[in-house]
């Protein structure tokens, strides 16, 4: 064997190891079971074949399941994941901790300047873009408009919640298994109270007070849950206090809501090819209650890497490809326009085929809407929409969905959950020396 045929044959030997080494690279990616991020898992043949070298593990879960278990590894420093599915609350938060690596070093073909300027500030921290957002939301009302249309109905463009409660009177038909409204109720801080607290804004309640005393014994609160029971109570499906995001948005497909008032991104698949009533959906703002507040929340769910992880780097590829412009166009190319992930880049806004899209004006119009810096009628010492952006929220907020939804379900009165829900968070706030 002549030294240059060796050569070459021990070139190509370290090309293998090499390689193998590199094809061995696997990322744990923890995300949450929405349509949106399983539609994602479908199209993972582009990445495959753009980044052999990087193999991608899934773990799938429930949303207040995913929350539970990222929160507890990164507090931690666990090291379960590569890649989080976390949203507009935790950033900040655990930004500021250094829970979460810096993403300021994505390829310039990520385009950060691209991003929305509410969801990017959401997701940025002293200058420092912390997660990378999926898709933005914030929530409207998606209504049957054959019911609304056999009901004598038509729906206002900016409803009240006198509007809502008049149209879900008029749609519900218990007997035909149609009911007039379909809301959250299943217990959690970013599933019955993300809509509860979002509603109590236009009811001109608050979760605090300006001294950082809890507010749930105030007439506004009592309003709130009054009428969001009444509306259940009256006009909503059974068991209604087990539903969250997912269970809502089956309820709805199956052509058993009349109205449902949700998140934004739940646009395409109301419309889309799964849903019973697609050709008969229409959308509008949030209601209010004339106090200058619409019952709508901001978030986005976004990719983030924990500071723990050992694979920054090919966590970083992955993060690129599903939440860059190239992304977007795949689904557009695979899906359609209307399935692609919303309210992140202000491209798509100005797209013009995207602009035929049904509902891609009422999203980014509800977006815009949402103010996170003064998200109330009344002055408050907090940010945040449908949450309150301070550590303790997270436990606080799980407590009082809990209350919540058991009188949902009947176990206690509306008054009694309210001052269980005062007397739980006074306690928490003065064991974290928020108040004496």
């Amino acid at each position: 064997m002549t030294k240059t045929l060796r050569a070459l044959l021990g070139a190509t030997a370290l090309l293998t190891l090499s390689g193998a080494a590199i094809a061995e690279t696997t990322i744990t990616v923890a995300t949450v079971n929405n349509g949106d991020m399983v539609r994602m898992q479908g199209l993972m043949d582009d990445f495959n074949a753009k980044h052999p070298d990087i193999k991608v593990e899934w773990v799938t879960l429930e949303e207040n399941v995913l929350r539970q278990n990222v929160t507890t590894d990164i507090a931690t420093g666990g090291g379960q994941y590569d890649v989080i599915t976390i949203g507009t609350y935790e950033v900040p938060i655990w930004g500021k901790q250094g829970w979460l690596a810096s993403l300021n070093d994505l390829p310039a073909e990520y385009d950060v300047d691209d991003l929305l300027p509410a969801i990017r500030g959401g997701l940025t921290v002293d200058g420092t873009l912390y997660a990378s957002p999926f898709y933005g939301e914030s929530s409207m009302v998606m209504y049957r408009t054959d019911l609304m249309e056999a009901a004598g109905l038509t729906m206002p463009d900016a409803p009240t919640w006198a509007d809502i409660e008049k149209a879900a009177a008029a749609m519900t038909n218990k007997d035909a298994e149609i009911y007039g409204v379909c809301l959250r109720g299943k217990a959690g801080w970013g599933e019955n109270m993300a809509f509860l607290t979002a509603m109590s804004n236009s009811f001109g309640a608050r979760w605090f007070d300006e001294a950082w005393n809890p507010q749930f014994d105030s007439p506004e609160w009592k309003a709130t849950l009054d009428f969001y029971l009444n509306l259940m109570n009256n006009y909503g499906p059974p068991g209604a206090s087990n539903n969250g995001f997912n269970e809502n948005l089956t309820l709805f497909n199956q052509g058993k809501c009349g109205m449902w008032i949700d998140a934004t991104v739940a646009a395409s698949f109301v419309t889309g090819k799964d849903s019973t009533v697609a050709d008969k959906v229409g959308f509008t703002l949030a209601p209010d209650n004339g106090l200058g507040k619409r019952g709508n929340w901001l978030w986005a769910w976004s990719l983030a890497i924990p500071a723990s992880s050992q694979k920054q780097d090919a966590a970083k590829t992955f993060i690129n490809w599903a939440t860059n412009k190239d992304y977007l166009a795949l689904v557009a190319s695979k899906e359609g326009w209307a399935n692609v992930p919303p309210g992140t880049r202000t491209s798509l806004y100005s797209n013009e085929e995207y602009a035929k899209v049904p509902f891609a004006k009422m999203t980014i119009d509800s977006i815009n809407a949402a103010d996170p810096n003064a998200p109330t009628v009344k002055p408050v010492p907090y940010v945040g929409v449908q949450f309150v952006a301070i550590p303790e929220f997270q436990g606080l907020g799980t407590t009082v969905g809990e209350l919540f939804s058991a009188a949902l379900a009947g176990q206690s009165t509306a008054d009694e959950a309210l001052a269980a829900a005062q007397a739980a968070v006074a306690e928490e706030m003065k064991a974290a020396g928020y108040i004496q």
